[in-house]
């Protein structure tokens, strides 16, 4: 078995060159801006970002008009609950009301007894 040949400063320093050239020439190799694919890709990002822009928008909307929804429903039990709450104070006033009519009756009767 052989041993590792560790690479010299000269190996490294080319190696090192070689890879800059490299990535240069596929930098150099790849299309402009005015190239027509990629004006087509950036079409379709564009196109792809109006897409979303209209979900999302039309998300929004159905959201709001759920909140919507949800407090006219919360406002309308408000408004039963508030109804209901006067009739049982309604009812509760003429009760109290019959109530004190009967107690009084009876007063009077006992009065009326005692003469």
């Amino acid at each position: 078995m052989g041993r590792f040949k560790e690479p010299s400063f000269a190996d490294r320093q080319k190696a090192a060159q070689e890879a800059r050239k490299n990535i240069l020439s596929k930098f150099r190799s790849q299309p402009g801006p005015d190239d027509p694919a990629v004006k087509a890709r950036q079409a379709e990002r564009e196109a792809f970002a109006v897409a979303r822009a209209k979900v999302s928008s039309a998300r929004e909307a159905a959201k709001a008009e759920r909140s919507r929804l949800a407090e006219e429903a919360a406002a309308a039990a408000a408004a039963q609950l508030l109804r209901e709450k006067e009739e049982i104070a309604a009812r509760q006033s003429v009760l109290k009301a019959e109530q004190k009519a009967a107690r009084d009756a009876r007063y009077a009767a006992r009065k009326n007894k005692k003469r």
